[in-house]
Formats: C-alpha cells, structure tokens, sequence
C-alpha cells in the first residue's frame, strides 16, 4: 500500500502543477507621463536622449514615442542641442561633441503638442571625474578570496576580465563597465551590467601588488570560457557614473519583470522635473577604454 500512496500523491501533486491560472493584479495606474532616457558623456560622439510616453503595466502594444520635442543640454556657457532622428521616432542626437569632466549639465526638454498644455522637463547631473588610463586589462580565473565569486559554470571554466589601474582617491566613485567584444557591445542593458563601487580601494593601484598582498580582486566581466576564441578583441570602458544612478539602477533591477509584486510600492526613483510629469533618468559620464587579446594559454 505504501507504494499506492505514494503513486497517489505523485498523481496529485502532477494534477495541481497542472491546473495554474494566469492571474492578473488589478495595478492602479496614474496618468500618463514622459519617460525620459537621456545620455552625455566626455567620449567624442553622438549623444542621445529617448522621449516616449508611459504606458499601463500590462500594456502589450507598441510604446508611444514622443515626437517633435525640443532637446538641448547646457553647461551655462555653451548649449548643445539634441535633433530627433528622421528615421527613428522619439530619439534625439547631437552632433558629434565630447563633454567636459567636473561639470554641472542641465538638461531641458519642451514638448508642445495640440489639444494639451506645454511640458516642459528639466534635470541637471554632473559629469564626474575619471581615471586619464587603463593601463592593462587581463583575462583569466579569478584567484581572489570571494567565495560566492564562481570560478565554474556548469563544467566550463569562468574567465573575468580585470584592469589594472591607479585609482582617483575619492572613495564615491563608482563604476559601471561597458564590455565589447570584437566591436560588438555585450552590455547594451541595465540588467546586463555591473556596479563596482571603489569604496576602501580608493586610492590603491587597483588589481595591484597591494591588493593581491590581501588576496582581493575586482574584475568587472566574465566570460565562459566555451565563449571565447583565441584573437578575440576585448574592450572595456570604465564609465565613472554619479552615486545617485545607482540608486535608480537597483530601483529598476527590482521593479523588473511581469510582477507588480515584486519591486517596491512606489514609484522608480528619477531625476527628472517635475517628478508628476516625467520618469527616467538624465546621466552623464566620463569614459576610460582599455583593450586586450584573449589568447588561451592552456
């Protein structure tokens, strides 16, 4: 009998992972604001700024852009505009220009469209400091005492990039990297990327004989090592981003997904003005690129 009962519960259990019910939470939504996704840097290039409109949360069509915007960033001396894409709704670009380290930017944006009032949105941010160089990047197993750190995944070996650097002394720095490999960008999303907060290692040479005299390392990529082929170019660029965008980085990475439940009971923090108009975010940084060969050397 013992074995019936358990066949018995097997079968029951079977049945009630079967019978699952998609089940919608009825989320109150607000009215409809502008989201904003604006980006300034000090690389020499095209920056952009996305404009589009809010939409409820388990809207499944298109998202309304916002078109038609004026869009301009200024330092208070010089003031560079931002000029929607023809062929592309709801993004603005500049021409090519690189901004400046240490400096406070404003960004405004107005939008004037029949039958509604004017918005006009602003935001300031400033470009923090960086490192002037990298001077290596390294491919290899991570070697350091972080025990939750893997050195395996599924039988493959894990291979982390770290750069080796002089470190500014201003322990808020923080870094978010920006991985290419063979020209192509592997963290082109929040939720692919990684926060490094210097921290205590602010003013060390970082990767350096100090640290690895304590056994710590801090890489800020890893590859599998199935991933990678002898010749590969990698590029990594250390963007110095201002401490509140973390905050909206670990707002976002917990509100994600199709759960209402899952983030917190409000709002995504944002730097956007007035805050009952828009969401999102206006960042700027500064950049700092090294690149490395991968050759397997086992």
């Amino acid at each position: 009998m013992k074995n019936g009962y358990k066949a018995l519960a097997f079968f029951t259990l079977l049945l009630l992972a079967s019978c699952t019910e998609e089940i919608f939470i009825d989320v109150e939504e607000g009215s409809t604001m502008i989201g904003v996704e604006a980006y300034f840097s000090d690389e020499l290039k095209q920056h952009e700024a996305i404009l589009s409109y809010t939409a409820d949360f388990y809207n499944r069509h298109e998202i309304r852009m916002v078109s038609g915007a004026k869009v301009y960033i200024t330092d208070g001396v010089d003031t560079i505009a931002y000029h929607e894409d023809t062929e592309n709704k709801g993004h603005y670009l500049t021409n090519p220009v690189a901004g400046k380290r240490n400096t406070l930017y404003r960004l405004c944006i107005d939008i004037d469209e029949p039958d509604s009032e004017p918005i006009h949105l602003f935001s300031e941010s400033m470009l923090s400091d960086n490192v002037d160089y990298i001077d290596s990047l390294v491919i290899k197993p991570y070697s350091g005492s972080n025990d939750t750190t893997p050195t395996v995944f599924f039988g493959d070996t894990i291979e982390w990039v770290f750069p080796y650097f002089q470190s500014l002394p201003d322990p808020n720095i923080i870094y978010m990297p920006m991985i290419y490999k063979n020209d192509t960008l592997l963290t082109d999303t929040l939720n692919q990327q990684m926060m490094i907060p210097v921290g205590g290692y602010a003013g060390y040479y970082i990767n350096g004989p100090e640290m690895q005299l304590q056994n710590k390392e801090i890489p800020i990529y890893y590859f599998k090592k199935s991933d990678l082929r002898n010749g590969d170019r990698i590029r990594a660029g250390l963007q110095s981003i201002p401490a509140d965008f973390l905050y909206f980085y670990y707002s976002i990475a917990m509100s994600s997904g199709s759960n209402p439940l899952l983030g917190a009971p409000a709002n995504v923090v944002t730097n956007i003005q007035p805050t009952d108009k828009a969401v999102g975010w206006f960042l700027t940084t500064s950049v700092t690129s090294a690149e490395t060969i991968f050759i397997d050397n086992q």
